[in-house]
């Protein structure tokens, strides 16, 4: 008597984010994630160009809608972070940051698309690297190049006698590491959320699949409620993780900005 034994199931994992290009310019193979970087901006600006584009001062739905996306990134985390002073000049890129990041994120949790722009490591150390760029580029503007270095570097109030150990890991820390720390957890946020959703939905139809029978039936049954539930927190981590995103480069350029560390 033969037994016929289930198929082996092959888990989700990093290759499943390797997506393969709709098509090439030149050398470039262009894929999904970059396309989505695309809509994602083009969807950013049409909302707040068709927003501003009829205002009043009776605002509509639409207009009333984006006053509101737009004051809470000005109010609760410009104004509150960079200060009252300096911070409105830095509004119109953290806005952007924030809706682009949003959008991003939320790629993931719409049918079709489903698959979050920055789970690929690639995507978020480009936008770590743009931030870092302007946070010192913000620095070295008002305090100049050697000056802004110091204040990075050297920490007020501290001995000289423990500048050999702590100006290194200030360095390191504010000048190395915080780009870094900020791809890595989009990333790995993006990257963890996805894979557990897919890991749920495809173990629950495997277990359907070649289980059957009333334990099967059950268990993959409860795979997919899971990943239902995955489904709702991922929402408020896609929203989190843009907030967290756009917080820290506000106190990066804040940071940057202060006369003293």
């Amino acid at each position: 008597m033969s037994v016929i034994l289930p198929k082996e199931y092959h888990a989700p994992g990093p290759a499943n984010f390797d997506l393969p290009g709709f098509f090439s310019i030149g050398d470039v193979d262009v894929t999904k994630p970059m396309l989505q970087l695309v809509l994602a901006a083009v969807i950013v600006f049409v909302f707040f160009y068709a927003a501003a584009r009829r205002r009043s001062l009776v605002p509509g739905k639409l207009q009333f809608a984006g006053e509101t996306a737009y004051g809470m990134v000005r109010n609760s985390i410009a104004r509150d972070i960079i200060g009252g002073h300096d911070f409105a000049k830095f509004v119109p890129y953290l806005v952007t940051v924030f809706f682009f990041l949003l959008v991003n994120n939320v790629f993931a949790a719409i049918p079709v698309i489903q698959f979050p722009t920055f789970s690929r490591a690639s995507m978020a150390y480009a936008l770590a690297a743009l931030s870092w760029v302007i946070y010192n580029a913000v620095g070295i503007s008002k305090h100049g190049f050697v000056r802004y270095l110091k204040l990075q570097c050297v920490p007020a109030g501290v001995s000289p006698i423990m500048y050999p150990l702590l100006v290194p890991l200030e360095f390191f820390s504010n000048l190395v590491v915080r780009p870094v720390t900020l791809a890595l957890r989009l990333f790995c946020n993006m990257f963890a959320g996805h894979l557990l959703l897919m890991l749920f939905a495809t173990g629950g139809l495997y277990l359907i699949d070649e289980y059957g029978g009333a334990l099967g039936v059950v268990s993959g049954l409860l795979a997919w409620v899971l990943a239902i539930a995955i489904s709702f927190l991922e929402m408020l981590v896609q929203f989190l993780q843009a907030y967290v995103f756009t917080l820290l480069n506000a106190m990066y350029i804040q940071g940057a900005l202060a006369d003293e560390h």
